[in-house]
């Protein structure tokens, strides 16, 4: 199970805004930082805005649960208790070409 975890699990985070705008975007410079250290750190693959200033979408590279909690956790949107996030779990089992080292690691 804990290979399964690592090797192969991927997610697709939901962040829906709790909170008015101007609260929202107050925190945004963090929370740009955060996501800058989590792509300098290899964690995400893709990031951006949901329609209607909702929230934002983040793809992940294949990861333990427990990691994603922990990042999640860690986000400044998060700390100030400004957005909830929905996580979809999955196995990738294809990617795109620009994406072959993670076919790679998945294959391994």
């Amino acid at each position: 199970m804990a290979w399964r975890s690592y090797r192969g699990d991927m997610y697709v985070v939901l962040v829906t805004y709790t909170a008015p705008v101007p609260d929202v975007d107050y925190a945004l410079p963090d929370h740009s930082e955060w996501l800058a250290k989590q792509y300098e750190q290899e964690r995400l693959i893709a990031s951006g805005r949901r329609d209607l200033h909702r929230g934002e979408v983040m793809i992940t590279r294949p990861m333990s649960r427990l990691k994603l909690d922990a990042m999640l956790a860690s986000d400044p949107l998060s700390i100030r208790h400004l957005a909830s996030y929905e996580v979809i779990e999955f196995a990738a089992s294809r990617t795109c070409h620009e994406l072959h080292e993670i076919n790679e690691l998945l294959a391994g």
